[in-house]
Order: C-alpha cells, then structure tokens, then sequence
C-alpha cells in the first residue's frame, strides 16, 4: 500500500529491529531512516540491509525543519513511524531540555511538515507516533494501565513523551491527520545501548563489577521482547483505527533484583561460573528520583482488535539476549 516510509530513530535499539524487517518484508517500499546517531544510535546494526535498493539513510536531526521538509519532497512520503527519541529515564533528570528539545519539538515538526507536505488530501497517508508506558505514571500492587488510562508523567522524560503523544492527537483531531499511538512495555534484546538495565548487568557480571540496583530493588516492570514489538507496530501500521492508540505489553511483570538474579543465574552458567557466583556483585544504590513502582500493560485491545499476542518465552528471550551480548562483549 505504501510507496514511500519515513522511520526515524532507525539506528537506535528498536528501530534498527524495525528498518531491517520492513526493508525485507516491503521491497516494493523506499523505507528511508532519518537518525541523528547519537550515543544510543549504532549504524552497525543495519550492515545485512544497507545495499537494498529500496533503503535510504540520512544521517540528520528530526527538529530540522529544512531537512524533513526536503525529505518529504524528495521522497514524497505517504507514511511515517516516528522512533527518534531521547529515552533513558537518568539522563532526562539531568539534562531534560535535550528531552523536550528531541522529543516535543523533534515529533511537532514532523507533524507540521507532514501537515503542510499532505496539504490536508490525508487520504492513503498515515503518521504513527511510537510510545511509551511511562506516560501512565505509576501504579501499586493492582491495576493496569488502558488505554483510557490518564497520562500523569513523573521524570521528564515520561513528560516529554506525554506531550508528543498530546500533539498527535492534537493533529487528529484538529487537522483530521490520519494518525495512530503505541504505548509499549520495557523492549529488551539484541542491539539496545549498555546504558538500559539488562545489558548493563550483563556487561558488569563479565567485568565483574559492581550491579547498581535503584532503592530494594522491588521495582517491577513489564518486558516485552523487541521482535514482538516490532510485530505489534506492523500490525497497527497496516490494520489499526486511525486517530486510536494502543498498548503493547510482554505479560511479563518481574521486580528488578528477580530479573537481575535470573540474569545472574543464566550469565554464570553460560560463562561456566558457579551458580549465582555473581550474586555479590549486586549493589543497593540511592533510589532514582520520582522512581515509579510498578507498570503493568493491558494490551486486550490488540489482542482482540488485531490478534496481536507476544510470542517469545521470557526465559527464552532472555536467553537469547545474554548470548547476543555475550557474544559482543567477546567472551563466548
């Protein structure tokens, strides 16, 4: 159906995931992805499909006006999939206008260029804004977020995610944009930058070094294994009701030292360590400011609107991403 995708964010974590699997499943679609390469971002996760004839890289900045716009005229775009984001929860703590600068304004000038470039004929046009649980808030013991659930950002960077999730529908509603909103659980897997839990504890448990874990650990949260994610996004792209949103949640909830002891567990064992041998190396640090407790995904709606159902085991999923990295950091 789609000539011409926009993605950005295609060099980061799950957008890499998503550019190689729409590259190869749609080769009749020029997929283009506009990525700032920042710290997080790494082009080597794009070497197997850098030489397809219907993928393009621009290495630019989404907040820049002139280069979107030029994009959307050379490549008369009919779709967007917009990933870009600042999004580690620490760093937007510290420096929170890099936050609002990437993630308010970066997807407000998408929204406008697309706006003025479609000239309101939205007719086969699609803009799909990808975000985060986080915009939720916090939850206790019970409960799980909606979609009707109310936004209540507590860091910066679940605000600044908030209020480009506000303008999407903002253009829906105003200008009659053709959008759609994911909200997804915590991704893990292969290519995620060693700053996000997993991979830092896997990386430390090789060093052998200290694992900080925020506060008693008894955070929790819900996994979703990238590659699910990425089928979810496919399938709302294709077959979601315009101006809606939907979650996207792994149905895997675990506190933060559980799944630091499994990764403890399945690291030793595969680096032939006594059983939780790495257990001493956990360390209980000052607790992240405004840190939520819990965030737990209802994701019926696609479950039941588009059969939608993550399909990766944890245990196996968590597998295959400590090997992932075991392999990178060379000691396998």
């Amino acid at each position: 159906m789609y000539k011409s995708i926009l993605i950005t964010g295609g060099a980061g974590f799950i957008g890499s995931h998503l550019v190689r699997r729409w590259v190869s499943l749609y080769p009749q679609t020029k997929v283009v992805n506009l990525d700032a390469l920042t710290y997080a971002s790494d082009i080597d996760n794009l070497k197997e499909i850098e030489n397809k004839s219907n993928y393009f890289f621009v290495n630019g900045d989404i907040a820049d006006s002139l280069l979107v716009a030029k994009l959307f005229e050379l490549y008369d775009f009919d779709g967007v999939i917009h990933l870009a984001a600042e999004s580690h929860v620490d760093q937007s703590i510290e420096k929170p206008m890099n936050f609002a600068n990437t993630n308010v304004i970066g997807t407000l000038n998408l929204l406008e260029i697309a706006r003025k470039t479609w000239k309101d004929k939205f007719k086969g046009k699609l803009f799909y804004h990808v975000s985060t649980d986080e915009v939720y808030g916090t939850l206790q013991e019970t409960g799980s977020f909606l979609e009707t659930t109310a936004y209540d950002p507590r860091s910066p960077y679940s605000a600044s995610k908030a209020s480009s999730d506000h303008f999407v529908k903002a253009y829906s509603v105003t200008y009659g944009m053709p959008t759609v909103v994911s909200n997804s659980s915590n991704n893990y897997g292969p290519n995620q930058h060693v700053e996000k839990l997993i991979p830092l504890v896997i990386k430390n448990i090789v060093n052998r070094e200290p694992i900080p874990i925020y506060g008693d650990g008894k955070n929790i949260r819900d996994w979703i294994y990238v590659q699910d994610h990425i089928e979810a996004i496919n399938l709302i792209f294709n077959n979601g009701e315009r101006g809606h949103k939907y979650n996207i949640g792994g149905d895997n909830e675990i506190r933060n030292i559980d799944l630091v002891n499994k990764i403890i567990i399945l690291c030793d064992n595969l680096l032939g360590r006594s059983k939780g041998d790495s257990k001493s190396l956990i360390k209980f640090v000052e607790d992240r400011k405004g840190h939520d407790y819990r965030y737990s995904v209802d994701s019926s709606k696609l479950k039941n609107d588009l059969d939608w159902y993550p399909k990766t085991n944890f245990e196996k999923g968590l597998k295959k991403t400590i090997l992932y990295y075991l392999k990178k950091f060379g000691v396998v």
